[in-house]
């Protein structure tokens, strides 16, 4: 099926970019009807707009509470036909109001390998922490932060003195590999999304022949930093 996506940005539109040059090429079989953002100087917008893409700015701070910021935003995705909805680099935690209305069907991606270093800055967590091996992640997205089910992850080794934007510019591609790769397995029907077997509990995610993998990415190596 043609997925029929809304994208949600706050900022230039990277992983946006990734979508539309997909769609454009072929690789992903899908359609971007709506890209609204927070902030009317969103790189992101005008990317859109030179793809033909409609978009919308919905300023947050014009409404006295986030659910009546999110049942426009509702209402706009509603008018230009959106389905599913993709959340790239949009700096507003969101909540029933937006989720109910596409229950299931909002997607994020974010730069770790979840549940490790949720929130803002995960690149800096990685780093501060010393791990060896950090990556992204894209997940279904509830009312946590960063902690809804794990579609698909990738990972990566970091390099020896890596710096927070060293890793961030090294991580991108991976990024946009992987949300493109889910995106069609969700296009070509893969996905199954079965309730919590139990109050309380999350629901359960799974792709027919395995989670989708991001094109190009190897396995990293297991140890120190530095090490060979």
């Amino acid at each position: 099926m043609t997925l029929a996506l809304g994208v949600l940005i706050s900022g230039r539109g990277s992983n946006l970019m990734a979508i539309l040059d997909a769609v454009a090429s072929g690789t992903l079989d899908a359609r971007v009807h709506l890209v609204a953002s927070n902030r009317a100087d969103a790189g992101g917008l005008e990317h859109a707009r030179a793809a033909g893409v409609t978009t919308a700015f919905v300023d947050h701070r014009a409404f006295p509470d986030r659910a009546s910021f999110e049942r426009e935003l509702v209402a706009r995705l509603r008018d230009a036909g959106a389905e599913w909805l993709v959340l790239a680099g949009f700096m507003r935690v969101v909540t029933a109001e937006l989720l109910d209305a596409f229950p299931g069907r909002v997607l994020n991606i974010h730069p770790s390998i979840l549940p490790a270093f949720p929130g803002l800055d995960a690149q800096a967590q990685a780093l501060a922490y010393g791990v060896t091996v950090t990556g992204c992640t894209v997940h279904l997205v509830d009312e946590g932060v960063d902690h809804g089910p794990i579609l698909a992850q990738a990972a990566l080794a970091l390099e020896p003195s890596e710096s927070r934007d060293d890793l961030a510019a090294r991580l991108l591609p991976l990024e946009h590999a992987l949300l493109i790769a889910t995106l069609q397995r969700i296009a070509a029907g893969d996905l199954t999304v079965e309730p919590p077997a139990s109050a309380g509990g999350r629901p359960q995610v799974r792709f027919r022949g395995g989670a989708p993998r991001a094109a190009g990415a190897s396995e990293p190596r297991f140890g120190p930093r530095g090490a060979t």
